[in-house]
């Protein structure tokens, strides 16, 4: 498909245009002025409203994935859980922070020309429906992409509702969809700049307790970062030749990092509640064998309690630092990098 021509006149139309005026818009009613709204999505099947910020109180009613949720206030509570006792004042009660996701909606500009190459994108509204172009079937739904999840943008090309939608290329399963391009933010290359280039690579390493559920950064003996994350939930009985899903202890080095990793089961499908987590951004494997990384998250915000399938999930912006802070060092055109980088100990 040929690449469309955009008089200055049409982007300039598009850049204004609220999310509502879309023909294929992914949620209805709400415009590019929630940039400033204080705003969580709903990650789970469904959660519970309750009366008063703790879990024994009464429930009013639910609130279903992908619901977006006006905070009125974030309210620490004094009956917790312990690992994680943030809870949010909304419309009925309130919500624990645990399954959601804190989201903003901001149109991008979009480039008349695509002829750099592939870029990564970042999505930047709560979540847009991805839709593939197939000749015989035409344009069927796929995945949900979901605010900060990051892609490989590979061209920009007219949309079904006749305006200009970037099309994605899938890592894992080499297939392409489509999304509009004014909910993707294609990424600078001084965002990959490596940090701290200057120090000695054998003088940066990770620590991660299992027990605590934190991650902490070092540099020359000093540390640059402590976080909350949250490992892998074991399980037991494992059939034979199935992966573990505890992460594993031990002492690795970085050794693949991508910017965006389609992970789950590799399934193509539009069911948002299939285990497909496609954009998952900045990763950095430690233990390729089996697929263990540290890496940023979209669909939880439950840090301090085991997770995930083995992984260690990181908030997006704690992913983003050690991405660019741990070696190799990966550039801004590169789907992946891989060396024998920084040291990670896992305990």
């Amino acid at each position: 498909m040929n690449t469309p021509k955009y008089t200055r006149r049409d982007f300039l139309k598009l850049a204004g245009l609220s999310l509502g005026a879309l023909a294929f818009r992914p949620f209805l009613g709400w415009g590019e002025d929630l940039e400033e709204a204080d705003l969580v999505r709903i990650a789970t099947t469904s959660i519970s409203v309750y009366s008063q910020p703790w879990d024994e109180s009464q429930i009013r009613f639910q609130r279903y994935r992908d619901d977006l949720v006006h905070v009125y206030e974030e309210v620490v509570s004094e009956h917790g859980p312990s690992w994680n006792p943030v809870w949010y004042r909304v419309w009925g009660g309130y919500i624990h922070s645990a399954y959601t996701q804190r989201v903003k909606t901001r149109l991008n500009p979009i480039l008349d020309t695509f002829s750099a190459g592939p870029r990564v994108a970042e999505v930047t509204v709560p979540y847009t429906q991805a839709l593939r172009n197939r000749a015989a079937l035409g344009w069927e739904p796929i995945y949900r992409l979901y605010y900060g999840s990051m892609h490989w943008v590979t061209a920009l090309e007219k949309g079904p509702d006749g305006l200009p939608w970037y099309r994605l290329k899938d890592e894992l399963l080499k297939i392409d969809y489509h999304v509009p391009a004014a909910y993707l933010r294609l990424l600078d290359d001084e965002e990959f700049a490596p940090i701290s280039p200057e120090i000695n690579p054998s003088q940066k390493w990770i620590h991660v307790s299992l027990a605590r559920q934190t991650l902490t950064a070092y540099q020359e003996d000093r540390v640059i970062l402590e976080t909350k994350v949250s490992t892998g939930i074991p399980r037991k009985n494992l059939p034979p030749g199935a992966i573990p899903t505890d992460t594993p202890t031990g002492q690795f080095h970085v050794e693949i990092k991508l910017p965006s990793k389609h992970m789950g089961d590799g399934r193509i499908t539009s069911d948002p509640e299939a285990y497909e987590l496609p954009g998952v951004p900045w990763v950095c494997f430690f233990e390729p064998n089996t697929g263990v990384a540290l890496h940023g998250t979209y669909w939880h915000n439950n840090y301090g309690l085991q997770m995930s399938h083995g992984c260690v999930n990181l908030k997006n912006e704690d992913a983003r630092f050690l991405y660019r802070w741990t070696t190799p060092v990966a550039e801004a055109s590169s789907r992946s990098t891989n060396g024998y980088g920084t040291l990670v100990i896992v305990e």
